[in-house]
């Protein structure tokens, strides 16, 4: 069984920030396998644009670099190679100056879809999106692709959101947060939407809580100045488990189209209650042998958190009274992202006491192993008596598909929606703006008080804090593993 692709129409794509670290790991490779699959057409164009000055060979040699450490030996050829560097060109370009413009201008043609992905530092944001119209590169239906951080609180988003409006219609506007691309996100709004068997239980009358876990085994990285700035609060929860919080608990959209998707997501985030201080718990991983977070970022006064465990509330018909439990962090035991949606207990066993069950629980991955299971109790095999056993319905993407079956990078499905003109994905500025204005008091609170982070294990399930958070009401999390 092989992928179905569906061709989109010619296009010029200019990628700002051509050397930098996203587009080597990620936007590069996610071309050229989109290229592999055939759903990028004859003629069309990639054009590296960034600061270096190089030419054409020089970037061809950093493009086949990355692509032989970022695809799999498979798809690296020097054939297929050779015909997709055809569709490369280079620009040194000065974003906050007059350099490359003209020659940028003169690459670009008239009768094809014209893209450029902004993977640079918000702050060039603005002088990109107004040389374009400056040098009469960017036309009425061009479309412009922004990586976050959108903002770092609410002003700073408004900001940004106001400098890209003077240049760019909303609807040119591609807001990208890659968690939305993943396969499994979007086959969370196929199993809501396109199937009975759930719908109808998708509330609080038949959903104890809800568990989003996002954790990662690596620290901060080369990001320890970025991320010191932000913290996991601004990096992760604002964004990333804001947007699976929304397609969780937003109602159905009349209809599968953008703004529909978007409005019923935007509800959801302004029906967020706010959130006490006792229901968030901070954490930063201390040292034990290895390095500890103010190590590795520089900062030995350090009190931004690298975790962090949170219970979350949606007051609106459907979700009253049902929990939404959300924890993500870095250097924590595995890498695992994953919802889980727990079921509340029948109502009366008629089992008796002593064959207690565990509850139904829908837990759908996103990472590494995408797919979904269904926890449901079954009798246990064998001639004594009726003893009950949880079993999983477990379906893995890559082995219910069959083997000839790839799941696309995030990158590759969102960039070929960006020249489709498909803003289903992609976040609209009143719904980055309302996530702020719910993240920012949270924040405004922790300096208040002067909040510092609890201290945790490099390779444990958080601080210990985390694990009150739930047990006092009576729940324990997912084990992380």
């Amino acid at each position: 069984m092989v992928s179905r692709v569906i061709p989109v129409d010619c296009f010029d794509l200019v990628v700002f920030g051509a050397t930098g670290d996203l587009a080597r790991r990620k936007i590069l490779p996610g071309l050229y396998r989109r290229w592999l699959d055939g759903q990028i057409p004859e003629g069309a164009r990639i054009i590296g644009a960034a600061r270096s000055a190089m030419g054409a060979d020089e970037f061809h040699a950093f493009v086949r670099e990355a692509l032989s450490e970022f695809v799999t030996a498979a798809e690296f050829d020097d054939a297929r190679l050779a015909a997709f560097m055809d569709m490369l060109a280079y620009v040194a370009i000065d974003a906050a100056g007059d350099t490359g413009w003209t020659v940028l201008g003169g690459l670009m043609r008239d009768d094809v879809v014209r893209a450029f992905y902004f993977s640079v530092a918000p702050a060039v944001f603005g002088p990109l999106a107004e040389r374009l119209h400056l040098h009469g590169i960017a036309t009425a239906d061009s479309r412009i692709v922004v990586e976050k951080p959108f903002g770092h609180d609410l002003t700073s988003a408004r900001k940004l959101n106001r400098m890209l409006a003077a240049h760019f219609d909303e609807s040119q506007i591609y807001r990208i947060d890659h968690y939305l691309g993943k396969e499994t996100v979007q086959n969370l709004m196929a199993v809501r939407f396109a199937n009975i068997l759930f719908e109808p239980l998708w509330n609080a009358q038949f959903i104890d809580h809800v568990e989003i876990t996002v954790a990662e085994t690596v620290g901060v990285g080369g990001r320890g100045g970025y991320y010191d700035r932000s913290g996991a609060m601004r990096d992760m929860v604002q964004n990333h488990l804001m947007q699976l919080l929304c397609l969780i608990a937003m109602e159905p959209p009349n209809r599968f189209d953008p703004d529909a998707m978007r409005d019923e997501k935007l509800k959801v985030i302004r029906a967020l209650d706010p959130v006490a201080p006792a229901d968030v718990v901070r954490g930063q991983y201390a040292s034990n042998g290895g390095a500890s977070y103010v190590d590795e970022v520089g900062n030995p006064d350090s009190r931004t958190e690298s975790f962090i465990a949170m219970k979350v509330h949606v007051s609106n018909w459907r979700w009253k009274g049902t929990p939404f439990y959300l924890r993500t962090g870095k250097r924590l035991r595995t890498r695992v992202s994953e919802i889980a949606i727990a079921f509340k207990e029948p109502p009366h066993s008629i089992f008796g006491e002593a064959e207690r069950w565990k509850e139904n629980v829908l837990v759908i991955r996103l990472q590494p192993d995408e797919g979904m299971d269904l926890r449901v109790m079954i009798k246990e095999p064998g001639p004594g008596g009726m003893r009950l056993k949880d079993v999983a319905l477990d379906m893995s993407f890559a082995e219910a598909l069959g083997d000839g079956v790839q799941i696309p990078d995030a990158y590759e499905r969102l960039i070929m929606d960006v020249i489709r003109g498909n803003q289903t994905l992609f976040m609209r500025s009143d719904e980055v703006e309302a996530a702020w204005a719910w993240v920012d008091p949270i924040i405004a609170d922790w300096e208040k008080r002067a909040d510092v982070p609890r201290p945790y294990d490099p390779g444990s399930s958080g601080p210990e804090d985390a694990l009150m958070l739930m047990h006092r009401d009576g729940r324990r999390w997912r084990e992380v593993k």
